[in-house]
């Protein structure tokens, strides 16, 4: 299917001078995907000017040296260094240590005297790439400081999933971020939410009409999402065992995708309407049957097997993990949303590690036409219609239908009408470079609002709860590492 061009698109850049200060720079977060981001938006004349980057993190390094560090993370990407020299002239350094106020007084300082010279205006966009455990910390210094204020000038602040561990330590630290900064200065992200067919949700939904007179529970039977990893832990082993894939993908990655997926259409496209249809959402979703939760859900840890050819060990063999540790890493679960539009329809959520195939999609599947004037030849029940929007590896559409096979005779087959992301493409971004783009122009559409991220801690509270014990390890179905899963995730328990 050929991608038409449409002159009805606008591309936005944002304007304000400001700088963009990145605590944990040294870090593997701002080395994989910050820093390349923002080398990428210079490059393709997305980023503001005047601009500063500093660079803040424990390590002791000067200027130069952090430049460096960039210019071979850069290089190291397989990017363009044709605009390196730009980009290198705008990138500072600062060591701080998170747990003297004194340094955060003196970065105050220098940041002031930076903004001074270069002409940002006082906007300031603070990321944090630090581990969760300082975020706390960090945001209330900056507040302390003076970092913070807003006058005649913006200040945001970036907050890396996850939100807190639990409901009680979510609003913890929402309240400590709160101390110095308001909702509207707060950036959560999610990255998800910035893949191209993700962000397409919405369009695909409400700006056509063939689709949404059917998208409810009178045509859809079942709703199925899919994040499958074929990597294992890798060297988030340490902070994974205490994590778990509940915590790690449903509380925030799975429950994006299922709101987009179920919400209501807001009366016009603007970041707080939208939010307020996803918040509907997940307040409409049914508790946990407790007494019933094996028919619910499914918890597995991944043992010894194969990837890709090679022998990979269980994940209690990896390191950094504990031996008799009971940490899911395979979750599938059966929700219900109980409102008008989706009441009584299932959406199956499913995403584990060592699987067997690296994998994120959406399929939409619809009912059994309500009568078969087949029957006769080809039997009471038709293979049925599938929507299916892919993620990852792919960026496409595919709708699945029914057609006459070629021929004499009445067969039936099951074709494929397809669109690909790649086909009609300008330009390309990154997840990162466009959540990026989102904070630099205050579009908050793309991130967490507090009050889902509550709403949806409250809801897998009940199961976290009683996962987290020790005595219910016998939950845990093991499967082999290059499968898609316990054998009862794949044995109809979902039917």
């Amino acid at each position: 299917m050929m991608a038409d061009t449409d002159s009805t698109c606008t591309y936005n850049k944002p304007d304000d001078p400001c700088s963009i200060i990145i605590f944990g720079a040294t870090g593997d977060l701002a080395s994989r995907k910050i820093l390349p981001s923002l080398y990428a938006l210079r490059c393709s004349g997305r980023m503001p000017t005047p601009c500063l980057v500093i660079g803040v993190s424990r390590t002791k390094q000067t200027d130069e040296e952090f430049r460096e560090h960039i210019r071979h993370i850069i290089e190291d990407n397989g990017m363009d260094m044709a605009c390196w020299d730009d980009f290198a002239q705008h990138l500072h350094y600062r060591s701080v240590d998170y747990n003297d106020i004194g340094t955060f007084t003196n970065l105050a300082g220098y940041i002031k005297t930076m903004e001074s010279e270069a002409g940002t205006g006082g906007n300031r966009l603070f990321h944090l790439a630090v581990p969760p455990v300082v975020y706390e910390h960090i945001g209330q210094s900056l507040a302390h400081v003076g970092l913070a204020h807003e006058k005649d000038n913006w200040v945001r602040l970036v907050v890396e999933k996850p939100f807190g561990h639990d409901l009680e330590s979510s609003k913890s630290l929402n309240e400590a971020l709160r101390e110095g900064f308001k909702e509207n200065q707060i950036f959560r992200i999610d990255h998800y939410l910035a893949k191209e067919t993700v962000q397409n949700m919405l369009m695909f939904r409400f700006a056509n009409a063939i689709f949404e007179p059917i998208w409810n529970r009178q045509f859809i039977q079942s709703v199925h999402i899919t994040a499958a990893e074929s990597l294992g832990v890798e060297h988030r082993a340490g902070f994974y065992d205490q994590t778990g894939v509940l915590r790690d993908m449903f509380q925030n990655h799975m429950m994006q995708l299922m709101s987009l997926v179920a919400m209501e259409p807001p009366s016009i496209y603007q970041a707080d309407r939208i939010r307020d249809e996803k918040a509907k959402i997940y307040r409409s979703l049914r508790p946990f049957p407790m007494d019933d939760l094996d028919n619910h859900l499914i918890l597995g840890q991944y043992a010894a097997g194969m990837i890709d050819g090679k022998s990979v060990p269980s994940y209690v063999k990896e390191p950094d993990v504990q031996p008799d540790s009971a940490t899911p890493t395979f979750a599938a679960m059966k929700v219900y949303i109980d409102n008008w539009r989706w009441q009584g329809v299932p959406f199956y959520i499913t995403s584990g590690k060592r699987m067997s195939t690296k994998r994120t999609d959406i399929t939409v599947q619809f009912k059994e036409v309500p009568h078969s004037m087949y029957r006769n030849i080809l039997g009471e029940h038709i293979t049925t219609n599938s929507l299916t929007l892919s993620i990852h590896p792919e960026e496409e559409v595919r709708l699945a239908f029914q057609a006459k096979s070629p021929g004499p005779g009445m067969c039936l087959r099951n074709v494929t009408m397809k669109f690909d992301y790649s086909e009609g493409k300008k330009q390309r971004f990154t997840d990162y470079e466009k959540v990026l783009l989102d904070v630099l122009m205050g579009d908050h559409t793309l991130f967490w609002r507090q009050d889902s991220v509550d709403l949806c801690w409250e809801f897998l509270t009940p199961v976290l709860t009683e996962c987290d014990c020790p005595d219910t390890a016998d939950r845990l179905h093991l499967y082999k590492a290059g499968t898609d899963g316990p054998k009862r995730a794949r044995s109809g328990w979902i039917v």
